[in-house]
């Protein structure tokens, strides 16, 4: 029987779900020609090197990679070239094709809990993961604020929120890994005492899955959300991805 390997790129890694994901899933489905395995890239440098010498059938990308791996793949789906971020890799003959599967996991994990109230958002973070969030709120009509620590034209600095800006944005979603495990003690500095039960707050960590983010937001009344059935929803398809015929 010829093995099938996938894996997952980024650095670190001992947070990953996606190992634990798919060794559930391959046992649960009866694939044991199949495995899943991490592989912590430690620097960019070594992107290159990783993409000639291994032999999976294809791969995840996370943090910080998902812009970074652009570069050395010899093509990517459309969808993912208008974000500009890759989360998922496939092998095609001797060629490496990316994609972007946060995408629809973000969507169809969001749309579901929105009402008219959420007409405005803050997006915390400018990494390879907001990209993909802020192309579902434009995709969905959603005007959006994006907040950095190191604010560039259009951005805002977590210094400038006020109540003013936290009342009048009523989703706010966190894309940064501020408050993954093991630094379950962080969180992105806010005015939380301004949120509210008009607010929806998303954040894309799934480990804890209640981070003290959405602690804080939950406290105000704030309906919440984790990363987690995002994940599921990311991987599944990114296993339609590396399972359909070209």
């Amino acid at each position: 029987m010829l093995s099938r390997n996938f894996g997952l790129i980024g650095t670190p890694l001992t947070h990953s779900f996606s190992k634990k994901y798919f060794e559930a899933k391959f046992l649960n489905e009866n694939k044991p020609d199949c495995s899943y395995n991490n592989f912590d890239i430690p620097n960019s440098d070594q992107l290159a090197l990783f993409l000639e010498s291994n032999e999976l059938e294809g791969f995840n990308v996370t943090i910080p990679y998902k812009e970074q791996i652009i570069p050395l793949l010899n093509s990517i789906d459309s969808r993912a070239k208008r974000v500009g971020a890759v989360n998922c890799v496939k092998r095609i003959g001797n060629s490496w094709e990316g994609f972007n599967t946060d995408i629809i996991g973000f969507e169809k994990s969001l749309v579901p809990l929105l009402t008219s109230e959420h007409q405005e958002a803050l997006v915390l973070g400018t990494g390879g993961a907001s990209l993909a969030v802020c192309f579902v709120l434009k995709q969905l009509g959603i005007s959006f604020q994006l907040v950095s620590t190191k604010p560039e034209l259009g951005e805002i600095n977590y210094v400038d929120l006020d109540e003013g800006i936290i009342q009048k944005n009523q989703l706010i979603i966190n894309t940064t890994p501020l408050g993954t495990f093991p630094d379950i003690d962080e969180a992105p500095i806010l005015p939380y005492h301004a949120i509210s039960t008009k607010h929806l707050c998303y954040d894309l960590i799934y480990n804890p899955e209640l981070t003290l983010y959405l602690s804080r937001c939950n406290s105000q009344g704030a309906q919440i959300k984790n990363g987690k059935e995002m994940l599921s929803i990311q991987a599944e398809e990114s296993w339609k991805i590396w399972n359909r015929a070209e």
